[in-house]
This record gives structure tokens, C-alpha cells and sequence, in this order.
């Protein structure tokens, strides 16, 4: 059974770092598509980035570009996300998500973590 569960996630300042990181357990995903979605109150869910089966991250979302890094360490099968300058309108709960047809904001993986959520105050 494939498993994804995220960690990192808490209360942070404006202008402070975090990072998220996702656990995948049950299959070894190198050959998969994984990603980053959040989802603010109110709102939809949104992609914020892939990193793609050969390594590189790509789809940042606008919002983020130049202030997130998304990587992975294939020995822990562990996928990351680095935020920085956080601001309040980064409060959501952020999803790892992972599969075979991840490919954009309108086509997620199968599996998808439990959420964790991240609030940044002003």
C-alpha cells in the first residue's frame, strides 16, 4: 500500500522558512512524478510545483517562483520543499502528491499525503 505522509509544517512570521517534507512508503516512486498542492481557505486547490521523474522541478507556481526549491533524496524516498519568505497569503494546508499521470494543477497523482498545514503571520 502506498503511502505518502507529510512533516514540517507549523506557525511561522512573515519572512521566515519552512520546510515540508514527504514520505513515501510502499513503492519506491524514482520512476514516478511527484508534487507539492496547497489549498487556502476558501480556496481551490493549487499546484505548486513537480518534480519531474529525471530530477528537475518545474510548474512553479507564479506566486512562489524564487522563493521555493523542491528536491528529493532518493535513498529515504523522502521528497522536499523549501519555502522562503513566506508571507500570509501562503497559509493553506500543503499536500505531497505523487503518480504516474501527475502532470499539472488539473491532473494530480493517484496518491495523495494526509496535508499539513502552514500558517504565516503578519
Amino acid at each position: 500500500q502506498v503511502q505518502l505522509v507529510e512533516s514540517g509544517g507549523g506557525l511561522v512570521q512573515a519572512g521566515g522558512s519552512l520546510r515540508l517534507s514527504c514520505g513515501v512508503s510502499g513503492v519506491l516512486v524514482a520512476d514516478w512524478n511527484r508534487g507539492w498542492f496547497r489549498q487556502a481557505p476558501g480556496k481551490g486547490r493549487e499546484l505548486v510545483g513537480i518534480l519531474r521523474r529525471d530530477g528537475e522541478a518545474t510548474d512553479y507556481t507564479d506566486s512562489m517562483t524564487g522563493r521555493i526549491v523542491i528536491s528529493r533524496d532518493n535513498a529515504k524516498n523522502t521528497m522536499y520543499l523549501d519555502m522562503n519568505s513566506l508571507q500570509p497569503e501562503d497559509t493553506a494546508v500543503y499536500y505531497c502528491n505523487a503518480g504516474v499521470g501527475l502532470t499539472g494543477n488539473h491532473n494530480p497523482g493517484s496518491y495523495w499525503g494526509q496535508g499539513t498545514q502552514v500558517t504565516v503571520s503578519s
